[in-house]
């Protein structure tokens, strides 16, 4: 179908006469097109003028153009042409495309998106062609070191970045295109950079010349090359390692958002790429950013000051692009929240203004009902915009001040009551400033509640505080102080609720980020408020990590555990996005933070059990290591190559092993390898095998536990390898056969009932479990397992007496006096179980129990774990009922399923002393068989 017969749409009113002249040069068009080209060069002194211009090419446009190709083709002449002649096609393409996009616009053809891509395109290709030409004419008067003829299509290195509309697809119809010129220094020697960039920057002063000039055939397009960083100070176009280091070091909110849509356009398109997602941590900041939307009221105000628009909105003279209700307004809302989000989710970071309404609303943070009106209100405000331009092609976003200019801009939007069309868009602009103004308004302190003395002068303290010593994050908290004061009042207990938020506050390093989460999210104080009020040890934990309190606003906190495959496979896509070691190491640490604040959450607000509870905390760290191993000999492969052999396994032991772990839980780990015969590894600085696993596993705990700005990712224990402190921290899997059949001591074979395989090659972990097997079957059998099982108990009660009367682990009839027996039933019957709870029912199948003592045991084997694991939630220190309070002994209480403490100091003593009674009759073998 023809370009002519798809424009369809009734005649817009227009000038009769000039209307008329221009009709009578396209008789050969069809009614509906005569009344079309008549009502634009009626309309638009600036169309009309291009229709005589284009007279005679217009007509065969009309009639056999797809438009599809619109810009490729009118550009492809200038691609033909030398220096001297490109500008003058350029501006020849340029005239056409306008003329068509106006037409196809005025028409009804073409959306919005069909008519800012066609302008898009051209611009596109115009800044290609432009920079090809005038880098290669550098290159050929061998201004530009080491650059050869095959470097004119990247442009010797050189990236124009696309910004703003431009960089979007979105540009107007009379729309100035934003670039930032930048040149890829690597590729030069330091003795040729100077040379370089001379060459580059006069390049780039041509171009804008090329591009911007008003000559007798017009102009391409108007130039600004103002966004480049620190752009009173730098060239037009500087390297791209000064331009991060810039935006590493001084980079601002508005940069940032400039970025989001960001774009090479034209050049070295590869280079502009590498550069774009080396910037991706200053854009896309990994926390969620509330603090961005009061730098974006900031630099609306600003704006505004700038351009006297405050007031109230007014029709005649008002600014569609900046004013009150405008376009900038909905491009804020939308970038603010990209830049709050997108450094979480990738989705998020569409660089068009219609596509990132889309995404925010898929994902939850725009309502899709708000989503959509502000995209039906920002496709109106361009169409006006694009009608204000087209009028005599100023880029203007000012409404005419007459009637009759208001008149003309409601007659080429097919309007013919000028009273209805300006009622609907006023109610446009204002609605949109509801809708946007709103978000971006800082909310205004409300008025504190009433607080008794003690409770006021903790108050007053805060002042003082590190946290809120800079001026924003004061200014920050005092509009949300009021309204953490009245949720705390709320609280079962809101005097310690508010010693314990005292504390929360002194231990935190910044505010500015967690008290703009605050505000924008009123939830997240209810939240702190139950964590505050319950358990003080995950209040402490929180103020060393308040960027955990992302994932609660994430969309799934809430929803049911993934299990640990999924959490694996979620920490190793993270891994793959992260540039380099170290960065993935950080982002171990905060994926696993985030996960383990939230298992502590469910557990405080009984979303889970303390059994679930213990095992999610398995689950994450058994992912963790399974993501992190494969990483760790990576990067040990670098320098001393692969790994020799068959590779290595990483074994959990203990109650990682078991999959029972809680809070504050170390990993105890061996690392058991194979070499396979081969003596040593094949790399740049090879190793023999041994010292290479032994190191490949110091590399390891380093990885786990070293200190990092994000903390550490846990606690190792590497103790129960073979002859512990004094074994090698790596052990073959010759060795530890040897070793476990003929030197290890009852305590090891113990301990090996509840090793576990976390990582490493199959084929060897399946090797390592059979031996494992093998060694509880060759062993368990011997006579000496319960005497020094009785032995190794009192060794462990001498060195180590229970904390307190409220001790759920150490001691007699505790936690670990379970777990001990439990485990010589796996071993002496050579079960494969590693949990506490089927290794009893292996002791109540082979009649090493009854069934009465079975069910005790495992009764009060959950009581003492309901009791540690939430007294590790608590607190990190033995467990005091008067520090935890009142909210800590409710928890308790909740837990243990009793109903004071007295109840719960009875049940306490009733179970250790029946646990007590029953493992001590196994020790002297009074048990059943």
């Amino acid at each position: 179908m023809t370009f002519a017969a798809r424009l369809a749409r009734s005649p817009i009113p227009h000038d009769a006469e000039r209307g008329a002249d221009a009709a009578a040069r396209f008789s050969f068009l069809g009614a509906e097109m005569r009344g079309l080209v008549a009502g634009a060069a009626g309309c638009s002194p600036y169309l009309a003028g291009l229709l005589g211009r284009e007279a005679e090419w217009i007509g065969s446009a009309l009639q056999g153009v797809p438009e599809a190709a619109l810009a490729e083709a009118l550009a492809a002449p200038a691609a033909a042409v030398g220096a001297e002649a490109l500008g003058t096609e350029l501006r020849r393409a340029k005239r056409r495309v306008a003329l068509l996009v106006a037409l196809a616009d005025l028409g009804g053809v073409w959306p919005l998106e069909a008519v800012t891509g066609a302008l898009t395109a051209l611009a596109d290709r115009a800044v290609d062609l432009a920079l090809r030409q005038l880098v290669g004419d550098e290159i050929r008067r061998g201004k530009l070191p080491g650059a050869s003829p095959q470097d004119v299509e990247i442009a010797g290195g050189m990236v124009v970045l696309a910004m703003g509309k431009m960089g979007a697809g979105e540009l107007n119809y009379s729309s100035d295109i934003d670039l930032i010129c930048l040149f890829d220094d690597e590729r030069f020697a330091p003795a040729d950079l100077h040379d370089a960039r001379a060459a580059f920057i006069r390049a780039t002063r041509k171009l804008a010349m090329l591009l911007s000039d008003l000559t007798s055939e017009g102009y391409v397009f108007r130039t600004d090359l103002r966004l480049r960083p620190d752009a009173s100070v730098t060239p037009v176009c500087i390297s791209m390692s000064a331009a991060e280091a810039y935006y590493e070091a001084e980079g601002r909110t508005w940069e940032r958002a400039a970025y989001i849509k960001a774009r090479p356009c034209a050049g070295d398109l590869a280079a502009g790429a590498r550069f774009l997602a080396a910037l991706t941590p200053f854009v896309w900041r990994r926390h969620l950013d509330f603090a961005a939307i009061e730098d974006a009221h900031g630099m609306r105000l600003r704006i505004r000051d700038h351009k006297g628009l405050h007031g109230p909105i007014s029709l005649p003279g008002h600014n569609m692009k900046l004013g009150a209700g405008g376009i900038r307004e909905i491009e804020f809302f939308t970038q603010t929240r990209q830049l709050i989000a997108g450094g979480r989710d990738a989705s998020l970071r569409d660089r068009a203004t219609v596509g990132g309404l889309r995404a925010l609303a898929a994902k939850g943070w725009v309502a899709p009902a708000i989503a959509e009106e502000l995209t039906q209100h920002y496709r109106a405000h361009r169409e006006v915009e694009h009608r204000l331009q087209m009028v005599n092609d100023a880029q203007t976003h000012l409404l005419p001040a007459s009637q009759e200019g208001l008149a003309r801009i409601a007659h080429m939007m097919g309007a013919s009551d000028l009273a209805a069309w300006s009622a609907e868009l006023r109610a446009r602009l204002e609605r949109v400033e509801a809708l946007t103004g709103a978000f971006f308004a800082p909310s205004e302190a409300a008025a504190p509640p009433d607080l008794a003395p003690a409770a006021r002068a903790i108050v007053e303290r805060w002042r003082g505080l590190p946290v809120l010593r800079s001026a924003r994050a004061a200014a920050i908290f005092a509009r949300v102080e009021p309204e953490v004061l009245r949720r705390m009042a709320r609280a079962a207990n809101p005097e310690e609720a508010l010693r314990q938020f005292d504390g929360f506050l002194a231990r935190l390093p910044a505010g500015v980020q967690l008290f703009s989460l605050f505000e924008a999210n009123p939830q997240l104080i209810d939240l702190i408020v139950d964590i505050c009020a319950t358990a003080p040890g995950l209040a402490q934990y929180l103020s060393r990590n308040a960027g955990v309190l992302d994932a609660v606003l994430g969309g799934d906190f809430f929803a049911p555990w993934p299990g640990g495959a999924r959490l694996h496979k979620a920490l190793a896509a993270v891994f793959d996005a992260a540039p380099d070691y170290e960065k993935k190491l950080g982002a171990a640490r905060s994926f696993v933070k985030e996960w383990h604040f939230r298992i502590g959450v469910h557990h405080l607000r009984g979303l889970v059990d303390a059994a679930e509870a213990g095992r999610q905390y398995a689950d994450l760290a058994g992912a963790a290591l399974a993501a992190l191993w494969p990483e760790v000999q990576a990067e040990f492969a670098r320098k001393h190559g692969a790994c020799p052999g068959r590779g290595a396994v990483v074994l959990g032991m203990g109650s990682l092993g078991a999959e029972r772990l809680n809070a504050a839980s170390d990993l105890d780990l061996i690392v058991i390898y194979d070499p396979a015969g081969v003596e040593a590894s094949d790399g740049p600085r090879p190793l023999a095998a041994r010292p290479y696993y032994a190191r490949l596993t110091q590399a390891l705990v380093t990885a786990v536990s070293a200190p990092m700005a994000e903390g550490r990712l846990y606690e190792v224990d590497m103790r129960l390898r073979p002859s512990g402190r004094q074994g090698p921290v790596a052990t073959s899997l010759e060795s530890f056969r040897s070793y476990q059949m003929q030197e290890a001591w009852t305590w090891e074979h113990l301990a090996l009932t509840r090793a576990r395989v976390l990582a490493g090659p199959p084929d060897l972990a399946a090797e390592v479990e059979a031996a494992r097997l093998a060694v509880l079957a060759a062993k368990g059998q011997s006579a000496q397992v319960m005497p020094d099982l009785a032995d190794m108990r009192a060794r462990i009660f001498a060195a180590k007496p229970p904390d307190g009367a409220w001790e759920a682990k150490v001691g007699p009839g505790r936690l670990q006096d379970i777990e001990l027996l439990a485990q010589s039933f796996a071993l002496r019957t050579g079960d494969a179980a590693r949990r506490v709870e089927p290794q009893l029912r292996a002791g109540l199948r082979h009649r090493l129990i009854g069934k009465d003592e079975h069910e005790l045991l495992a009764s009060a084997y959950r009581l003492l774990w309901r009791l540690q694991a939430a007294g590790r939630l608590l607190t990190d220190r033995p467990l005091d009922l008067a520090a935890i309070g009142e909210g800590g002994q409710a928890f308790l209480l909740r837990e243990a399923g009793v109903a004071d403490l007295a109840a719960l100091a009875h049940r306490l003593e009733e179970s250790t002393g029946a646990v007590q009674a029953i493992v001590e009759a196994a020790l002297a073998g009074e048990g059943q068989r």
